[in-house]
């Protein structure tokens, strides 16, 4: 077994998927970091920090880079970090003259929490795409089952006679509730240098971030967010909670699926080695793990948020352990659901 969600050979087409892992590769974070120059160098070069010829000597030798993955992790394990390993070899790459020209300004963290925020805007795409395909699953189990006879349960326990589609609306008005906070989520450049100044870059710090989100289509800053990680850890908390809807629901088919055909009729289900006879509810119990598991992830984020002084590595090493995570397994659960909602036949008793 992987000690990651996303990548067991076992278990990774369960509680992982790859198109959101894809971001969160090296080569994902290296296209990303190597973006950030280009677009840094570009932006320089038009409030004349840099000449244009050095910014499109920077612009070339980063588009055709190959970069030494081995070395890169040699480098990390020194410094804690891949960039200044792969900005000395970057500037190995440029002639003379422009060498002072790469990175100009900058730091090692404005380079890495910018591709960090470039990756995550780039699967929160596919997140909120899979959140409208399963509301769409949902509307159609909804259209088909409403009127039909159901039991309420309150604490566990046999209420009164209800309607199939309330229960279908306590699934799907939350997940309607995320989908519309989803368009509050920041997702910033990061400009500060070395000691997170609001002056850093010569005084340009305002200017070069508008111009860099704009090439990067991503969010400008009003302020350097180096130690302020309430950004990160707001994106954190909207991927838990997402979560935990969708283990609400996973835990109502498991229980729905124990009760029998007069609250839930599912299509297939998980087999048992030992008893032929068994459906197992495989898809909605993984809902409930993710749930559970990304709810434990995001406290562990708020432990971000302590960044001692201008720049924390404990705090920042964090987010890199956690983010990804978050992201994959929610991923996950939000393609299960889609294929569990699917598989439902049949909710309550036709009238």
């Amino acid at each position: 077994m992987s000690f990651t969600p996303y990548n067991a050979p076992l278990l990774g087409s369960l509680l992982g998927d790859h198109e959101a892992a894809s971001r969160f590769g090296v080569q994902a974070d290296i296209k990303a970091m190597l973006e950030f120059e280009i677009a840094l160098a570009n932006a320089q070069s038009d409030i004349g920090m840099i000449s244009s010829e050095a910014a499109q000597s920077i612009a070339s030798a980063l588009s055709s880079y190959e970069a030494d993955i081995k070395a890169l992790s040699q480098s990390s394990a020194i410094d804690g970090m891949a960039v200044p390993g792969l900005i000395q070899t970057l500037r190995d790459l440029l002639p003379e003259k422009h060498k002072h020209s790469l990175h100009l300004g900058s730091t090692s963290q404005d380079v890495i929490d910018t591709s960090a925020m470039m990756r995550m805007k780039s699967c929160m795409k596919i997140l909120l795409n899979r959140l409208t395909e399963l509301d769409n699953a949902l509307q159609q189990v909804h259209a088909k089952n409403a009127s039909n006879a159901f039991m309420a349960y309150t604490r566990m326990q046999a209420a009164l006679p209800s309607r199939a589609g309330e229960r279908i609306n306590a699934w799907l008005n939350p997940l309607k509730t995320s989908q519309a906070k989803s368009a509050l989520l920041q997702f910033p450049v990061q400009l500060g240098g070395p000691i997170a100044s609001s002056e850093a870059y010569d005084g340009n710090r305002a200017v070069l971030t508008v111009n860099i989100a704009s090439r990067l289509e991503i969010d400008a800053s009003d302020h350097v967010w180096h130690s302020d990680r309430s950004v990160i850890v707001e994106i954190g908390n909207w991927l838990s909670i997402l979560s935990g809807h969708l283990g609400k629901m996973g835990t109502d088919i498991c229980l729905m699926a124990q009760m029998g055909e007069r609250q839930i009729k599912l299509n297939g289900g998980g087999t048992s080695s030992a008893m032929a006879h068994k459906q197992n509810p495989v898809l909605a119990e993984t809902l409930v793990t993710i749930a559970k598991f990304n709810a434990s992830q995001a406290s562990g984020l708020h432990h971000s948020l302590l960044h001692e002084q201008e720049r924390s590595g404990s705090a920042w090493m964090l987010e890199w352990m956690i983010m990804p995570q978050l992201f994959v397994t929610t991923a996950a659960a939000l393609r299960n659901a889609t294929h569990l909602v699917a598989s439902i036949e049949q909710m309550g008793e036709p009238s």
